[in-house]
């Protein structure tokens, strides 16, 4: 469990009893995301190297899920990096509530991720994000972390374009 120091923000690992709210927090934001109910995030779930939660009080106000290499996991994203190879964390989706944007969670995420992928000996963590339509917040926030494009595919049946992006951890 980390605590962040300026205010009452905790990471710790999810659970099943978080899962309406981690629902919830992904319906909120599917346009860029994807579609997903209960029997899928708990096959998600389960199938995760890394998924935790930022709790403050009583509520669940952020997620980041990611997953290993190897993982029988169907998306279209993480089938092109599995196949390129190598050892990756692929953060397949992060969601940060409305209300706390520009709060640093998403930044609290990302740091935490980075370090479980430097401590797990994975050679990147790997993401996509939307470019057609944009998402430009994502785009900044990745690029200011380093992640590079290492491709791009269309994706949803042709309705969008993403850019398939690497931080390399060594």
């Amino acid at each position: 469990m980390i605590h962040n120091s300026t205010c009452d923000h905790i990471i710790r690992p999810a659970a099943p009893g978080d899962f309406e709210a981690i629902l919830s927090l992904n319906a909120e934001w599917v346009h860029f995301t994807s579609p997903l109910n209960r029997a899928a995030l708990t096959r998600l779930h389960a199938q995760s190297a890394y998924h935790r939660v930022i709790e403050s009080g009583d509520r669940i106000c952020a997620f980041l899920l990611a997953l290993r290499e190897g993982a029988d996991y169907e998306s279209p994203n993480y089938r092109w990096f599995n196949k390129r190879g190598g050892t990756f964390l692929y953060v397949d989706r992060v969601i940060v509530d409305r209300s706390e944007h520009g709060n640093g969670i998403g930044a609290m995420l990302y740091n935490d991720v980075i370090e479980f992928g430097r401590s797990q000996h994975v050679d990147s963590v790997a993401c996509e994000l939307d470019i057609d339509p944009p998402n430009e917040a994502s785009r900044v926030f990745h690029d200011h972390y380093g992640f590079r494009e290492v491709g791009t595919q269309v994706v949803a049946e042709g309705s969008k374009r993403v850019s398939l992006r690497t931080l390399e951890l060594h």
